[in-house]
């Protein structure tokens, strides 16, 4: 179901259709970000001085219909940097494809390429259809979760 399917990095020309693909991911957790907040985090998502925070668009004859964020960061507990994948998302006639399993498996292989082999993620437990996926490529962990 994705062969044909392109996945490839967020670049420059792709800020009309990653906006419309973040705001409608932002939407599905009843959240609105600023303007400022979508131009900050495209501008980081494609700048070579920002190399831990990255973005891959899945394209399917040419148009995007998906999208992830991952992020490089330090941990305590290991001596190499974690991947945390942040933002996951299929466009609504996009799904049912493989483009999550295909976004993801993207994200472990970038880990993996760039010595960062853990990655981790978060989704909120409602999300029944996202979780079912997640189950068969991932570990659920016990932890919950606090925000300040």
């Amino acid at each position: 179901m994705t062969d044909d399917l392109t996945l490839r990095p967020i670049e420059a020309r792709d800020r009309p259709n990653w906006g419309e693909l973040w705001r409608a991911y932002l939407a599905f957790y009843e959240t609105v970000l600023p303007d400022e907040t979508y131009d900050i985090t495209f501008a980081r998502l494609i700048s070579p001085q920002h190399p831990d925070q990255n973005g891959l668009l899945a394209v399917r004859e040419g148009e995007p219909v998906g999208l992830v964020h991952y992020i490089y960061h330090a941990h305590n507990w290991r001596t190499e940097q974690v991947c945390y994948l942040q933002d996951l998302y299929a466009a609504p006639q996009a799904r049912g494809c493989g483009i999550g399993r295909a976004l993801i498996e993207a994200v472990y292989a970038r880990a993996d390429a760039d010595g960062r082999p853990a990655v981790y993620w978060l989704t909120q437990d409602f999300n029944t259809t996202a979780r079912h996926l997640y189950d068969r490529i991932g570990t659920l962990t016990p932890f919950i979760k606090y925000t300040r």
